[in-house]
């Protein structure tokens, strides 16, 4: 009998730990690949943390070789919101900021821009496949 129970212990453990892997999952969505000629790898991934809507770059994003890039996001609507630098006085030269939490007042993110202030231009951008709340 007690070896039934560890046995079905282990599998209730595994079950357990497979639907929160799947809930977790799910709160993450990725974006299709960054495009353009300056920002042209790796993607965005968004996820839910502690209530938070989270912008998260891939560790194969290139932060491009501009003055003044900074994080910028599209609603669904159109609405276009101006964020954070990635580059940081703070952080050494060869760092950026690899994720950013998203202000209460963004409703939804349809894209992702990569947006150098100084030149205000775009310097790449990434679309999810449908608006991430």
């Amino acid at each position: 009998m007690n070896k039934t129970i560890q046995v079905l212990l282990r599998a209730s453990l595994m079950m357990t730990t497979v639907f929160a892997i799947s809930a977790f999952a799910q709160d993450m969505h990725t974006s299709r690949q960054f495009q353009s000629p300056k920002a042209n790898k790796g993607h965005v991934t968004h996820s839910t943390r502690d209530g938070k809507n989270v912008l998260t770059l891939s560790d194969d994003f290139v932060v491009p070789d501009t003055p003044d890039p900074h994080w910028q996001v599209v609603d669904s609507d159109g609405n276009v919101y101006n964020l954070d630098k990635l580059k940081k006085k703070a952080l050494p030269s060869d760092k950026y900021q690899k994720e950013i939490v998203l202000p209460s007042y963004v409703k939804n993110v349809s894209k992702v821009i990569i947006w150098c202030a100084w030149a205000e231009t775009k310097l790449g951008e990434a679309s999810f496949s449908s608006p991430v709340q």
